[in-house]
């Protein structure tokens, strides 16, 4: 599975939801940051946010076709939040393992990249409230009538990748597993009828179903346990993230996030 899809950090008593890289707990929590906050005076005084994101994370910061203009979900909304705050988003495309460290150094304000609010990371750095929410699916086809909970996995066959927290939670509730290289064949797998479900992430069901409209298949359970995704900011920046903290409860109410959830995931996932 690509290592940006979300996944489900299951423990043995409960299955918790993380983002593997891009929301797992991973090093960039074990080390404490080496410059301190940025307020919001210095960045309207400088005229601009500096946000780091990948840029080759679709749906959430990508450019289409590969060459055209950066977008997708985390940078308009980054994009939003910017003008509320009266000044110009500024991009920077980094890679996600080094995307802490340049946050750290100081070269950019803020990371826009669906980074998971953990334990860890709370420890080390400041959270804006999440824009981005979502759950772990049981995933089979349409016309599956005796699955709709992850106890009525005991038994199944399910399409998993082998190293993923998602085959970790399949195992737990009793499904056999069939190794998959990711999201594509296991959907192929279960249409064809060789598997019984699949567990992923709800992001990566809507971004595939937003694209595709695949009527073959639906989401017959999901978690309780949610993943919150929020813009990261050093330590010390309180009164830049109380900003964006507004900008984001004007966004929610004058409809924009749910909008561009719509534009990209076909459903409301900001909340």
């Amino acid at each position: 599975m690509n290592r940006r899809l979300l996944a489900l950090a299951a423990t043995a008593s409960a299955a918790l939801i993380a983002l593997t890289a891009c929301g797992g707990t991973g090093d960039d929590a074990g080390a404490s940051p080496q410059s301190g906050g940025l307020t919001l005076a210095q960045v309207q005084d400088a005229g601009k946010l500096v946000i780091a994101t990948e840029g080759t994370y679709r749906p959430f910061s990508f450019h289409e076709g590969g060459t055209g203009e950066l977008t997708g979900y985390d940078v308009e909304v980054a994009t939003a939040v910017a003008e509320k705050l009266g000044v110009e988003p500024e991009f920077q495309e980094t890679q996600w393992d080094a995307i802490f460290a340049g946050l750290e150094s100081g070269r950019f304000d803020v990371i826009a990249n669906q980074v998971s609010i953990t334990p860890a990371r709370e420890e080390v750095y400041s959270f804006s409230e999440p824009y981005t929410v979502s759950r772990g699916v049981i995933v089979t086809t349409a016309d599956t009538t005796d699955i709709s909970s992850f106890a009525d996995l005991e038994g199944k066959t399910t399409a998993q990748s082998l190293t993923s927290n998602w085959a970790e939670l399949a195992r737990e509730s009793g499904a056999l597993i069939e190794g998959v290289e990711g999201w594509a064949q296991s959907v192929a797998l279960l249409e064809q009828g060789r598997v019984d479900a699949t567990i992923n992430d709800q992001l990566t069901y809507l971004d595939y179903q937003n694209t595709n409209g695949n009527q073959n298949i639906k989401v017959a359970a999901e978690t309780e346990e949610t993943s919150l995704s929020a813009f990261a900011f050093r330590q010390g920046s309180d009164d830049l993230v109380a900003a964006v903290d507004a900008a984001l409860g004007e966004l929610a109410a004058d409809g924009t996030l749910a909008e561009l959830s719509d534009k990209y995931f076909g459903a409301d996932v900001s909340k």
